[in-house]
């Protein structure tokens, strides 16, 4: 990035959470690629992002749209599931991207070394987003939240490149911070993220029903997750993940459960899997993640 006005972003992965930022950069003047699949390419090029949010609005948006990026950008949103990512990646050439920020949009804590192996150090800016928004047919995108709230950070990033980008996604709609301490920011995600995906997920209810018909098991999770995230350098305080929970609308469900609604891979490497190797390396005993990872996976 460069200080212009308008700036180049490309979306890897339009889908709830990509599709929603790429429709409202674009609407708020920024010229947005979006890499995808050849069927939703033919989507977007012909009809663009339909966004369907109580708090932005219902708007179409029109993006460019390629199975590839064939042009430099001055920022890249990695916008795919773990379980796509290595097939994804494929479509950001590392010659093409050039010096552009890298900006992983990913559940769980341990991609950024991933794409710090194939990006340069200085140029991987990890994002943490909470929202609850989901792609219902390509480019159409439903934001169900009542919020949109993205956390950028970076050790290695220039902090004048993040607050650039910063105040971009700020003035194109989502409330938007610019931290320091990385570890801290993606561990902050994690422990909010990891009980709340696997319990609603393992039982097939939303949030609600978990925090009532299951509050001890949701109690002993937030528990064992913060001991790992202190452990780790992050936060750890689970009475204020759980007032978060209890604050969420009660049919919130999790990017996890969807997926096991639709027949999709799970994410349970990436969140689950995670939470137990970080545990692991710390000597911290987590009998509930362990059961309920094992649950999931069998």
């Amino acid at each position: 990035m460069t200080g212009r006005s308008v700036l180049r972003v490309a979306v890897l992965g339009p889908g709830g959470i990509g599709g929603l930022l790429a429709g409202l950069l674009s609407r708020a003047g920024h010229r947005v690629v979006c890499l995808a699949g050849e069927e939703s390419v033919r989507v977007l090029r012909e009809s663009g992002v339909s966004v369907r949010s109580g708090v932005y609005g219902d708007f179409n948006a029109s993006v460019d749209a390629d199975t590839v990026l064939r042009e430099p950008v001055d920022v890249c949103l990695v916008c795919v599931k773990h379980t796509s990512l290595d097939a994804a990646l494929r479509r950001v050439p590392a010659d093409v991207l050039g010096d552009a920020l890298f900006v992983p949009f990913l559940n769980g804590v341990e991609h950024p070394a991933v794409l710090r192996d194939r990006h340069r150090d200085e140029l991987v800016a990890p994002g943490v987003i909470r929202v609850e928004s989901t792609r219902v047919a390509p480019g159409v995108i439903e934001h169900g939240s009542p919020f949109c709230e993205v956390d950028l950070t970076g050790d290695r990033v220039a902090r004048e490149r993040l607050e650039e980008l910063g105040e971009v996604l700020r003035a194109s709609g989502p409330v938007t911070r610019v931290l320091d301490d990385e570890v801290g920011v993606l561990w902050a995600k994690m422990s909010f993220l990891a009980p709340f995906a696997l319990l609603t997920t393992r039982y097939g209810l939303p949030l609600g029903d978990v925090r009532t018909r299951h509050r001890d098991e949701l109690v002993a999770l937030v528990e064992e997750t913060a001991a790992v995230s202190r452990a780790c350098g992050g936060p750890g305080d689970p009475a204020q993940a759980l007032a978060r929970y209890d604050a969420f609308p009660a049919g919130t469900k999790s990017s996890m459960q969807r997926d096991a609604e639709a027949g999709r891979p799970l994410e349970l490497d990436a969140i689950g899997g995670a939470l137990l190797r970080a545990a692991e390396r710390h000597g911290i005993s987590v009998p509930v993640a362990t059961r309920v990872v094992a649950e999931l996976g069998s």
